[in-house]
């Protein structure tokens, strides 16, 4: 009876370490992750057209969402003519006086010049007479004092018709230069928010939430479209302290994927970081003891190609060595 008791302990002792023994072979199991992308718009608007569905796969420089910007409209309007009006001012610096003004500026400066002629044939006669002393010279100076007077206008006829025919003098020219760069700059800065409408996609990625809906106001920085980027895949796995040393970073390591019909994929281990909170835990029964520290795993697919296809947040097993 005593043999039978003994042979029963034993049996029940090696099942133990049996199980003990089995309860560190643990699959380590992992979530399939994948970047995610939140598309915002710089400039407020109402949505006016939604031209995707959550689940569609895009490609980079697809339209997504337009936009309405009554505001733009108006602004490029008042860019435009204030850029016309700049345009002309510059324009008229640069040419001086219309045509009908350098006529009248031509005919001025041939009247003064035949009073200036006429004052120096008079003076030249009252010259004469005033030798013979046949004028007072009180006559002479006031013939004379006309003669400079005639001179006078004369050469300052010549030079505001000189100045016309260069334009406008040079500070005047670099003012109106300079306002209409600057309006020019205005229309730029509309063309650009007026771009702004169409809401791209920004890398090759799959629609996965559609935040608003048509007629509703989209402010700045609000999320518009979010998703997962189609190449952002990658595998994520939390291992203990002890069995981190089977994760050396750039090793490639075998997953298994039991909803593919155990089909495996091939990965790198591109990061090892500590986890500060249990609620990161990416393996559904991790095997670790307490006072060990759990470390998550990050790997990305050889093949990324491959890897496209893949379910996110599906799981799958890392395979043993």
């Amino acid at each position: 009876m005593k043999k039978l008791t003994y042979i029963i302990a034993s049996l029940v002792f090696l099942q133990s370490c049996s199980n003990k023994e089995g309860g560190k072979q643990v699959k380590l199991e992992g979530k399939i992750e994948r970047d995610q992308l939140a598309v915002t718009t710089k400039i407020p608007g109402k949505i006016q057209r939604i031209l995707v569905e959550e689940g569609q796969q895009v490609q980079k420089g697809d339209t997504l969402v337009i936009l309405e910007f009554p505001e733009v409209d108006a602004k490029s309007i008042q860019a435009q003519g204030a850029l016309d009006a700049a345009q002309a001012q510059y324009e008229m610096a640069l040419k001086g006086a219309t045509d009908g003004q350098m006529k009248q500026l031509n005919a001025k400066v041939a009247g003064l010049k035949e009073q200036f002629d006429f004052a120096q044939k008079s003076l030249d006669r009252m010259n004469n007479l005033l030798k013979d002393s046949l004028v007072a010279q009180q006559k002479y100076d006031e013939v004379y004092a006309k003669y400079q007077g005639a001179k006078n206008q004369y050469l300052a006829a010549q030079a505001e018709l000189a100045d016309v025919q260069h334009g406008a003098r040079v500070e005047q020219q670099r003012m109106a230069l300079g306002q209409k760069e600057r309006a020019m700059g205005a229309v730029s800065e509309v063309n650009v928010a007026a771009k702004e409408r169409y809401i791209l996609a920004p890398q090759d990625m799959t629609i996965e939430n559609i935040n608003l809906r048509v007629g509703e106001l989209a402010l700045a920085g609000y999320s518009l479209v979010s998703g997962y980027i189609v190449d952002g895949t990658y595998f994520r796995v939390t291992v203990p302290e002890s069995k981190v040393k089977d994760f050396q970073k750039g090793a490639e390591k075998t997953l298994v994927f039991p909803y593919l019909n155990n089909q495996e994929i091939k990965a790198r281990v591109e990061t090892i970081k500590s986890l500060s909170s249990y609620a990161n835990i990416s393996t559904a029964y991790p095997d670790f003891e307490e006072q060990e520290t759990l470390f998550e795993i990050r790997l990305k697919p050889v093949d990324s190609q491959g890897s496209r296809d893949l379910l996110t947040k599906a799981s799958f097993v890392v395979k043993q060595d």
